[in-house]
């Protein structure tokens, strides 16, 4: 068994907590997992990606082939569409829906949404707005790891887990907020996944 997962947002979204959390649960269960570094602007508000392999046998590898991908994991809906040549032919895109406006020519929200659930299957999830809801609006990053915890190799207990080994550090309210953030998008997850009509 194996799993190909693209990670993508902006700087500041929590890319690298994203992969911490999934690739700690997994590491864990004895599986082989290679990261490989962040690509991208580090500061505030520039493209950032990552890819993450696992397998339950040798990883040779730290880069996903085009065509590959199982999943493209966004915090940021038109950085999901940026590595979609990655995507196989049955991955699934994970974004979250609000934007990081940027740039001057952000498209249409509207029309974008539509070109991921059109292009693959997906899970659009408003995981800003249920990270505000959970005590912190960082935590977004937390609620698209929970909409794609029945994908993973791993339990939710596992991640609940290494939500714990990765936050504890930070003090009560900040594990707390992603704790809750993780359960409402596990939720999320499962209430707004969609496939193309030709699946």
């Amino acid at each position: 068994m194996k799993m190909d997962i693209i990670l993508a947002g902006v700087g500041g979204q929590g890319v690298l907590s994203v992969s911490a959390v999934i690739a700690g649960a997994t590491a864990r269960l004895g599986w082989q997992v290679k990261q490989s570094e962040v690509h991208g602007m580090a500061q505030r508000g520039g493209a950032v990606s990552a890819h993450l392999r696992m397998a339950d046998g040798p990883v040779f590898s730290d880069l996903i082939p085009r065509g590959r991908a199982d999943l493209i994991l966004s915090l940021e809906p038109m950085e999901s569409l940026r590595y979609l040549e990655y995507l196989s032919p049955t991955g699934t895109i994970a974004t979250d829906i609000e934007p990081v406006s940027n740039i001057d020519n952000y498209p249409d929200l509207d029309a974008l949404l539509q070109s991921i659930r059109t292009a693959r299957a997906s899970i659009l999830v408003d995981a800003t707005a249920l990270a505000r809801q959970a005590g912190n609006v960082k935590a977004a990053n937390m609620v698209m790891v929970g909409a794609v915890a029945h994908m993973l190799p791993v339990t939710e207990e596992a991640l609940i887990s290494e939500i714990h080994r990765t936050f504890d550090r930070l003090g009560e309210k900040v594990l707390q907020a992603n704790l809750e953030a993780i359960r409402l998008g596990i939720v999320a997850g499962a209430a707004n996944r969609s496939y193309p009509a030709t699946a």
